[in-house]
């Protein structure tokens, strides 16, 4: 029990030692990074039509403003195409089936930017398609994609189409 006040009065006196000679020797850990100073800063005007909260992306090692070519191609068959409706517009999910297994990347890319022309709202139902694979079953060739569509485009659109190689499949309102 001596033994255990003595080494807690021992640790209080250190303790309270880091309040004298001690506060400035670089032994204390407090000194180490040195003291914080305030810096000037000069402000940067944004450039016009630029949101200054948003960060400008800058070239690195990990990450290259590089515009990236989609070389999908066509899928061959539209299965299914269905628009089902939600709060906020739409989701155009369509089915399709390519020629041979393993496609991936599966997109529903659109020409016009995703906006209806004389009421026509159309996009190609596009895959990265391997040629040396084996054509398998097909359910293993059946590939899947969707895409979201405002209520705004979805009213203005009466038709919506999506193409495929061999076939398109046109959904009506």
């Amino acid at each position: 029990m001596q033994r255990r006040v003595f080494l807690s009065m021992a640790a209080m006196s250190v303790l309270a030692g880091c309040g004298g000679g001690f506060r400035q020797s670089r032994a204390n850990p407090r000194n180490w990074f040195g003291r914080s100073r305030s810096r000037r800063r000069v402000p940067q005007t944004p450039a016009d039509n630029s949101n200054p909260l948003i960060p400008e992306r800058e070239d690195s090692i990990f990450r290259r403003n590089r515009e990236k070519v989609y070389e999908g191609t066509l899928v061959d068959q539209v299965v299914e195409t269905v628009v089902e409706r939600t709060n906020d517009g739409g989701i155009i999910r369509v089915s399709g089936q390519t020629l041979r297994q393993g496609a991936y990347d599966v997109r529903l890319v659109s020409d016009t930017g995703g906006e209806p022309v004389n009421g026509t709202l159309e996009y190609k139902l596009m895959a990265i398609q391997p040629v040396d694979e084996p054509q398998g079953a097909a359910r293993a060739r059946t590939v899947q994609a969707a895409v979201f569509v405002s209520s705004q485009t979805l009213d203005r659109a009466d038709v919506v189409r999506v193409v495929g190689a061999r076939n398109a499949q046109v959904s009506r309102r």
